[in-house]
């Protein structure tokens, strides 16, 4: 390796976010090419993860580290969201036997995530969805440092609903109840936006169906005259109940275990 080449490794070096993965566009946009990224890799210097993608040698990269090339590099509208960004906002009722929660990746529609990133073992099964739920899709989404780096995350207020739009199918709704008992302090303003910019009938009668059940104050700032919740009923819970003020099947508090869901 000549001077030349030593000297982009150390401006490279100084540049990339310890613990995150470097993608080939990027590599380039450093004046590392696909040629010298060769070079670099037989020099140890860098390992190869998958196609165009690499971390330092010699480091640990978990799925954060990956996301953030995703986010940062490739420039993909994709987010931390539902139950995994609850938990990185510090609130989380349990974890699965195993100790590791599938990681919720959400993304607009039509956006898919790298064949270098699902192709690697990050030790947690990911979960990607794409959806129209919001008309805002920026909506309730912020940055959460994780100290060398950041990630863009849904915000606890935008993450219950991710959470509400899985339910019943693959989170049930006993589990969004505790998840919704913990959030007092949700900010009215942002839950009203949400709200008005959901695109989910169903998730918006389970928002505010779980909120008030829980008796949360924020609650009492919401103007609903602005919200469309639609008409006619909606089955969340086979042969559950009919909760009369937002029309949907739930549980009886004491139905928990008998009550089998969709």
């Amino acid at each position: 390796m000549d001077s030349q080449d030593r000297g982009k490794l150390n401006r490279l070096l100084k540049n990339w976010p310890r613990g995150t993965v470097a993608v080939q566009a990027w590599l380039e946009s450093q004046g590392i090419y696909r040629q010298l990224a060769d070079v670099y890799t037989k020099s140890t210097w860098l390992t190869r993860i998958g196609r165009g993608a690499y971390i330092r040698s010699g480091e640990t990269v978990d799925w954060s580290g990956g996301l953030y090339a995703i986010q940062e590099q490739l420039h993909l509208a994709v987010h931390v969201g539902a139950k995994t960004a609850l938990q990185m906002h510090g609130i989380s009722h349990y974890l699965p036997l195993g100790g590791q929660d599938p990681l919720y990746l959400s993304g607009i529609l039509g956006t898919r995530l790298p064949t270098w990133f699902t192709n690697y073992d990050w030790s947690r099964k990911i979960h990607y969805t794409t959806s129209g739920l919001f008309q805002e899709h920026t909506l309730g989404l912020a940055a959460k440092d994780l100290g060398e780096y950041a990630l863009t995350v849904a915000a606890a207020e935008r993450a219950i609903m991710e959470v509400l739009h899985f339910v019943p199918g693959k989170e049930s709704l006993q589990e969004a109840d505790h998840l919704m008992a913990g959030l007092t302090t949700l900010r009215p303003s942002l839950v009203q936006a949400l709200l008005e910019s959901c695109n989910s009938i169903k998730v918006k009668r389970l928002f505010m169906y779980l909120a008030e059940k829980n008796d949360h104050k924020w609650v009492e700032k919401l103007d609903l005259t602005k919200v469309a919740f639609g008409t006619g009923k909606r089955v969340i819970i086979r042969g559950g109940r009919l909760d009369p003020r937002y029309q949907i099947t739930v549980l009886h508090d004491d139905d928990e275990q008998r009550i089998p869901e969709l």
